[in-house]
């Protein structure tokens, strides 16, 4: 049956007159219901094309509640039913994707940024020791020194290639703990055994810093999972920090426990302290506050890398720990926080 022209108009504009201002109306709920659940926004999303089209229907019949227009009302009423749960779900995977998208982008922004400081951070640290080496070098290569100069200044090139190597190991290890290659091994592991052997290996610096280092230990072993060499690592890190920031006479304290929350190690200092300024950003890859070490007159004492702290950071989160920093009345703490190991 073929409909007539004015007809087909008269349905057209019907149809148009009915469903536009539902379709607008969808649109400035749309707009005005930024603060709905996702899943409100889907169905009234889904709702507008079914309303629309049902109203369109009911004008281009007339308002007359016909056969046809029941059959069409009982169509859109199925599509409704299978179209707004879907609706949902498609909506709710489209957010998860852009935000899983968006937690990318500035996951790469960060590990770019983080790339290129630490490349420029390296490349000066780098000048300094190779410097001096060449320096040294290019005396002694003269033959102008004196048997005493020459062992002085092989002395300072032992130093300075120790230094060297030093930061080579940091790079490495912050290498490996920025490709999250860092898995430590799942044994268990005393923490008092750790800060023993943290403190055995920085008892000698300390003394010729000037600096009282002690350890304060509980009565029972606080046991934790990971590893024994990372764990040292981390701790030595932040020991190695605290001396290099507390003048002569002062005191590093490394304490143990542990309480509902799991175990800790606090490393406390005499030092400057951390300027409020820095302290948000004090584990970051080459940040160097405003508050610099403290001078020493002997310059073999290690100057370390600058990583220290990135590193010790990086390493209690491959053990599911955190890492915090603030300041004492005097000095600063850092405190580590491990879940303990169960008891079987």
């Amino acid at each position: 049956m073929t409909v007539p022209p004015t007809d087909l108009a008269e349905i057209i504009g019907w149809a148009l007159v009915c469903s536009v201002p539902v379709v607008a109306a969808g649109a400035v709920i749309i707009r005005l219901a930024r603060s709905w659940s996702l899943a409100v926004s889907m169905v009234v999303l889904a709702l507008i094309p079914v309303v629309a089209t049902f109203t369109g229907v009911l004008g281009a019949s007339g308002f007359m509640i016909t056969e046809t227009f029941e059959k069409t009302a009982v169509v859109l009423v199925i599509v409704s039913v299978v179209t707004i749960p879907a609706a949902i779900m498609l909506g709710r995977y489209q957010a998860r994707r852009t935000v899983w998208e968006q937690q990318i982008r500035d996951s790469e922004q960060a590990a770019e940024q983080s790339r290129r400081r630490l490349v420029a951070f390296v490349s000066h640290d780098l000048r300094t020791p190779l410097a001096g080496i060449r320096a040294v070098s290019e005396a002694i290569g003269d033959g102008v020194l004196s048997e005493n100069e020459i062992r002085e200044h092989a002395k300072h090139i032992e130093q300075e290639s120790i230094r060297l190597s030093e930061m080579v190991d940091d790079l490495f290890e912050m290498s490996k703990i920025n490709a999250g290659a860092i898995i430590p091994v799942y044994d268990k592991v005393a923490l008092d055994e750790v800060v023993d052997d943290v403190v055995a290996a920085h008892r000698i610096a300390a003394e010729r810093a000037g600096v009282r280092l002690h350890a304060t230990l509980p009565a029972q072993p606080v046991q934790v999972i990971g590893s024994d060499r990372a764990l040292v690592r981390a701790l030595s890190n932040l020991v190695a920090n605290a001396i290099a920031h507390t003048p002569t006479g002062g005191t590093v304290k490394l304490a143990l426990g542990a309480d509902e929350n799991g175990a800790w190690a606090r490393v406390d200092d005499t030092g400057v302290g951390i300027d409020e300024a820095d302290l948000p950003r004090v584990f970051d890859v080459a940040y160097r506050g405003s508050n610099g070490r403290v001078p020493r007159s002997d310059s073999s004492l290690p100057s370390g890398s600058g990583l220290g702290l990135a590193i010790a950071a990086g390493l209690v989160q491959a053990h599911r720990g955190t890492l915090s920093a603030h300041n004492l009345d005097t000095g600063a703490r850092f405190e580590v926080r491990l879940p303990l190991a169960s008891e079987d």
